[in-house]
């Protein structure tokens, strides 16, 4: 059957009981298949240098407008006729060249934590990397992950790897690098195996903390004097003194604010003046720094209002567009603070509390005064409830007066 082809003759072309071909009138050799199924196919129909008759299939009429087809027929039989054969066996893109080659410039380019998403996928799969990317099945997956599951790593860990694994070849797939992905069907696995607890400080623990940080303010404060003295007795430039009323350094005032707001460590490092609004008392987090990719806001207690001002004071720079934490050495953002941390921990006698744990001490301390899970999912800047529902817990009251309302004799 020859017609030209335009979307309305492809919407409306009907299967019969066997397969027929619809010959486009426009470019000789585009054709559309029409299974006895109803499945449309859009094909090239040439020969091929070697003067043999062959198909070459462009793809499926759902996901190509008749303009693209007949554009990529045009291109193929371009190539024939330059004597060239593109249904030659190309060598299939496989995982590990896509991740290193494609998806890892797009990721880090886009994704605030792409370089760990990178590092991730290329660590844990090893074994699949000189697999085709379309050809990696769902028996390869399940027997990497039962390897994983013996070697000790944890269902929850696990289903991260593959969620992160199925999201980059989803990506593929958008860019047309391959037609399907062959493990969008994977289930996750069930996390019996995961306990997930919530670490909040106790307050012989917050206690401990605050001491501790007071400690190390009068340790660096000592210690800047004692320099000094040993400068001024060799005739060397001492260092300025640090004023009273002033921070030693960043630390106590990261560690205030952390628990404070609850914002999360690489947004409260990447705040900057112009994300305060003093008279508001209310703190902008960026979508650009949010995890969860969307604006938010954290209204400013006493604590927070105090902090700020204080540090504000002290500051050098505090134009809009200033980090409010630069790093001391170099003015740009400052690292994960990590040495700083750990060692102030191991002043507080603390364990098992990571950086990351004062953002659910800050979402604990409000459940556990009564402040409903919603209005903390606002000020946790949870995309969802479902984050904010692990915190439920630690409101035994309000679930003990709601099945009290049973007892009421007027009910």
């Amino acid at each position: 059957m020859q017609t030209k082809l335009t979307q309305t003759v492809v919407q409306n072309a009907k299967p019969t009981e066997k397969l027929y071909w619809m010959r486009d009138t426009l470019v000789n050799g585009f054709v559309m298949s029409v299974s006895y199924g109803g499945k449309k196919t859009y094909c090239v129909d040439f020969r091929r240098p070697n003067g043999k008759r062959a198909t070459y299939k462009i793809g499926d009429a759902t996901r190509y407008t008749v303009a693209e087809a007949r554009e990529a027929a045009q291109q193929f039989l371009s190539s024939i006729e330059k004597g060239e054969d593109p249904t030659a066996q190309k060598k299939k893109l496989t995982l590990g060249e896509f991740i290193k080659n494609i998806y890892e410039r797009w990721v880090l380019e886009y994704r605030k934590s792409g370089d760990s998403t990178v590092h991730m996928l290329e660590s844990n799969f090893k074994t699949l990397a000189d697999t085709p990317l379309d050809e990696i099945t769902i028996a390869q997956v399940d027997q990497w992950r039962s390897k994983k599951k013996k070697d000790g790593l944890k269902t929850s860990s696990i289903n991260r790897y593959i969620t992160a694994l199925t999201a980059a070849i989803n990506w593929a797939v958008k860019r047309n690098l391959i037609e399907t992905n062959p493990i969008a069907k994977l289930e996750h696995l069930a996390e019996t195996d995961t306990v997930k607890k919530v670490r909040y400080l106790t307050k012989d623990e917050r206690e401990r903390l605050m001491a501790s940080l007071d400690e190390r303010e009068k340790d660096i404060r000592e210690g800047r004097e004692s320099h000094n003295i040993w400068l001024e007795e060799r005739e060397r430039g001492a260092r300025p003194q640090i004023k009273d009323g002033d921070f030693a350094d960043h630390l106590k005032p990261l560690v205030l604010l952390s628990l404070s707001t609850g914002i999360r460590r690489n947004s409260l490092l990447s705040l900057e003046w112009g994300d305060v609004n003093f008279d508001d008392k209310t703190i902008m987090v960026r979508a650009a720094t949010a995890k969860s990719g969307e604006q938010y806001y954290v209204h400013m207690n006493k604590t927070t209002f105090d902090t700020l001002s204080r540090w504000r004071n002290q500051s050098k720079r505090t134009a809009p567009g200033s980090l409010i934490f630069p790093s001391p050495k170099t003015g740009k953002k400052m690292g994960d603070c990590r040495s700083s941390w750990e060692n102030l921990m191991k002043m507080a006698k603390t364990e098992n509390f990571r950086w990351h744990d004062m953002r659910h001490d800050f979402a604990s301390q409000l459940v556990m005064r009564g402040v409903d899970l919603n209005t903390v999912r606002e000020l946790m800047g949870h995309a969802d409830l479902k984050m904010t529902l692990r915190y439920a817990h630690l409101a035994p009251n309000v679930k003990m007066k709601a099945v009290e309302m049973l007892d009421d004799e007027d009910s």
